[in-house]
């Protein structure tokens, strides 16, 4: 979508020790590899070929690698509120016009959503990285999404200044107070 960019956000995600957890299957490969391949002692009966075993080792350590780059990206153009999971999801689309509220609120991602990430909850769908703050939108349509930010109070009055700017709105009703 074209238009300046009116904000955007990237939030890495809070993953504490979760970090060691992602960490131990390329770790334990990786000493596997070294095992075989360098030590010559052979891994499991039948030992996996060293082909093989780099191959896995590289490939699980790439998968390390992109999960703890995950960035949550939002980014509000006059016309589009555009949200993904840079690296990992396709972004989603809504279209400024289709907000009816934008509010800043507080919550609890654990309690609420069971973590972080892209989940369904009882705010609708959220995409949370990090904290407690985050954008109620609700849509025309009913459906409702939470917006994990950091700077919600300012995300929220975004929305409603880019709902100003749209074609043919005259007075539309605020949308954060």
């Amino acid at each position: 979508m074209r238009g300046e960019v009116l904000f955007r956000e990237k939030q890495a995600f809070h993953l504490g020790g979760r970090m060691i957890a992602l960490a131990i299957p390329p770790a334990a490969l990786a000493v596997l590899s070294l095992r075989q391949i360098v030590w010559h002692r052979p891994w499991g009966s039948p030992p996996m070929s060293d082909g093989g075993l780099l191959f896995l080792t590289i490939l699980i350590s790439l998968v390390f690698l992109r999960l703890i780059t995950v960035r949550l990206t939002t980014e509000l153009r006059p016309a589009q509120l555009s949200i993904g999971l840079k690296g990992v999801w396709r972004r989603t689309r809504v279209p400024v016009a289709e907000i009816r509220s934008a509010l800043p609120v507080t919550y609890n991602p654990a309690a609420e959503y069971g973590g972080y990430g892209i989940r369904p909850g009882p705010r609708g769908r959220a995409y949370i990285a990090s904290g407690t703050q985050a954008v109620q939108l609700e849509l025309g349509d009913g459906r409702k999404i939470l917006l994990g930010s950091q700077r919600p109070a300012e995300l929220a009055r975004k929305i409603a200044d880019a709902q100003r700017l749209l074609p043919g709105s005259c007075n539309p009703t605020p949308l954060a107070g």
